[in-house]
């Protein structure tokens, strides 16, 4: 048995769309059911459980007609603002029949990256738990934009694992293991347990999800259990029909062994679950205060500017001489604001233009190293 599945208290359980429904698009209701009660009855034996959920888009395509997932963004926000509710109303009625009450919660890129939003969000779902209620979590896309989407719903799991703390990752796809290769490949083999990066090394997991309507596949899942252990959690990936001996602690799937020491959950989320709008250049100086001394970015030390940015947003620091970002944060000016600031001393700024010039353009207490 894996002691560190039956040890787990807090548990973080993300299912694919294909499992949820069918190849046409529509809910698959005994699929759904059958997960329920396996996460049902580990609900109510002394475990908080979190439920990422994929499925909105797809279960939306067979209500709207649509003969396949949507490839243009206004089509899929159409779909997934059908889809959601008849899922969301499945699970609602399903965990009912345990006593269990769900909380929707639907998520966007901004809401795990801006301070506040990241507060939000941390703050709803423990309180959730603390309710003894069962968060089901997805993408909020019916008004997530390309730059603002997380993308696939593996790599919202490892996050949400991050954020509430949990003691467990499972993933349940369609494929029931990480394999050496197509699974479907006779001379594939199954990988029972990852240590580390250099059990990966070589890996083809180049191999897309069997159905149509998901937007996942092995790569997705890898990168997602790379995020979860890098923040000490332990993953488990197996196919969701195997979820009850999987969740039992049984040597099903793929269980990737945790890293060391947790980091710091909002910085973690900040260099996993954002993607730069805009770069700074540093300076020999900046680089070596903002990644051997864990300074601050101040203007002085920067010496060129790209990319459309508002305050509050995710840059990356680059070093100037190699072109390689050596950090990310979240700037505290427009990116208009900063070209007349650079190479200049913050007092110098805020006697000629007052003092909210003094402050830093990244906080240290806001940026990661990459």
């Amino acid at each position: 048995m894996r002691e560190v599945v039956t040890g787990a208290r807090r548990i973080v359980v993300k299912v694919g769309s294909s499992s949820l429904t069918t190849a046409s698009g529509g809910i698959d209701e005994q699929r759904v059911d059958a997960l329920v009660d396996i996460l049902g009855k580990l609900a109510t034996s002394g475990h908080e459980v979190v439920l990422v959920s994929s499925g909105a888009i797809a279960a939306g395509l067979a209500p709207l007609q649509l003969r396949r997932r949507p490839r243009d963004l206004a089509t899929q926000q159409a779909a997934a603002s059908v889809g959601q509710g008849l899922l969301i109303g499945r699970y609602t009625t399903g965990f009912a029949r345990h006593g269990l009450t769900v909380g929707q919660v639907l998520l966007t890129v901004d809401d795990v990256t801006r301070r506040a939003h990241y507060r939000n969000a941390y703050r709803t779902l423990r309180k959730l738990l603390d309710l003894g209620a069962l968060p089901v979590v997805n993408e909020n896309d019916t008004v997530a934009t390309e730059e603002i989407r997380f993308g696939d719903n593996d790599r919202l799991a490892a996050l949400v694992a991050a954020l509430v703390d949990a003691d467990l990752l499972v993933l349940l796809s369609d494929v029931d293991a990480l394999y050496t290769g197509n699974p479907a490949d006779p001379s594939s083999r199954r990988i029972s347990y990852v240590a580390d990066e250099s059990d990966l090394s070589d890996i083809n997991i180049a191999t897309p999800s069997r159905s149509g309507v998901g937007t996942g596949g092995m790569v997705t899942k890898v990168e997602a259990a790379r995020i979860a252990t890098g923040f000490g959690i332990p993953v488990v990936l197996t196919a969701a029909p195997m979820a009850g001996p999987a969740l039992a602690g049984e040597e099903v799937g793929t269980l990737f062994q945790a890293a060391g020491k947790r980091p710091a959950a909002r910085l973690f989320w900040l260099a996993h679950a954002t993607s730069p709008r805009g770069r700074l250049h540093l300076d020999a100086g900046a680089v070596a205060a903002v990644v051997a001394r864990r300074k601050s970015l101040l203007p002085a030390g920067i010496t060129a500017v790209d990319g459309s940015f508002a305050a509050g947003d995710p840059v990356d620091l680059v070093d100037a001489g190699s072109g390689v970002p050596v950090a990310r944060g979240l700037v505290n000016y427009d990116a208009v604001e900063l070209p007349p600031l650079l190479g200049r001393s913050t007092p110098e700024l805020a006697a000629e233009l007052g003092p909210g010039y003094e402050r830093e353009v990244v906080h240290r207490d806001d940026l990661v190293l990459l």
